[in-house]
Formats: structure tokens, sequence, C-alpha cells
């Protein structure tokens, strides 16, 4: 009988996250296989639980609701700031991902949506917030307790 992946399991897969319209987010496939152990907070929990009762070899395609991966975009995460937030000489454009600092100094990336001479609308959300998430899969290797 051969093992499954379950909690604690030592794991090694291969990956790639995909929207619905098949791009391709993120993707291992062409290299190393990722390691962890399951439950030990490297994977969000909605692509862990697709992974249990998955045999060494195996692969599997998931659709990961955006509830069980990177959450629903919330309208509290877009915030319109002053354009003299930013260096005068910055080039700002959409889709720019810029760093900030969040109260406890660290750092938290924001996506420029809009600007103008004097506003700027950056959003906080995850980038992949209120996505369906094609979680493709192969269990490379599996070390279980």
């Amino acid at each position: 009988m051969s093992k499954l992946v379950t909690e604690g399991a030592k794991l090694a897969i291969h990956f790639a996250l995909k929207l619905r319209d098949g791009s391709v987010v993120d993707s291992n496939f062409e290299g190393e296989p990722a390691e962890f152990c399951l439950g030990d907070g490297n994977l969000l929990p909605g692509f862990e639980r697709c992974l249990l009762g998955m045999a060494q070899g195996q692969r599997e395609t998931f659709v990961v609701s955006p509830e069980q991966g990177f959450g629903q975009a919330n309208p509290n995460n877009i915030q319109v700031m002053p354009r003299s937030t930013f260096a005068p000489d910055m080039n700002l454009a959409e889709g720019l991902v810029v760093s900030f600092a969040d109260a406890q100094k660290a750092e938290l990336p924001g996506v420029i949506k809009a600007f103008n001479d004097t506003e700027v609308t950056v959003d906080f959300n995850h980038p992949l917030a209120g996505q369906e998430i094609l979680f493709d899969v192969e269990v490379v290797r599996l070390e279980v307790a």
C-alpha cells in the first residue's frame, strides 16, 4: 500500500499556479521541487488541503477558491494618497508595484491603480485576491512519519 500525504508529511512538490484564462502565475516544474513539511505554514491552508491523501508520483489539478487561496479583494485595502507622498521624480505607472512600510515597519507592497497630479490610488490587496486559482501539483517525494 502506498503512503499518502498526511499532516506533518515531508514533501517535495512541483507546482504551477494558474488563472482561469490559463496564464501561469508561478511554476517550478522546470526547476527543483519545493520542499516543505505539510502544516509548517509554507503553503496557504487551502493549498495544503488539496495535497492531503495524494500519493508520491501523483499529479492533480485543483481549483482553489478565493476564500481558500488569497482571499477576496477588500475595498478597504485600496487607498488614495496625496501625490506628494511619492518622490517628485518617481515615474508612476498603472500596475507598478511600490514598497511601503506598515505601522510595524514591515514591507508592504502596493499596486498603483490610478494617479494624477494630486492623488495616487494604491491597491494593497494581494495581486491574486478574488481570483480562483488552478493549483497543478505533483508529489515528487513523500516521507510520512
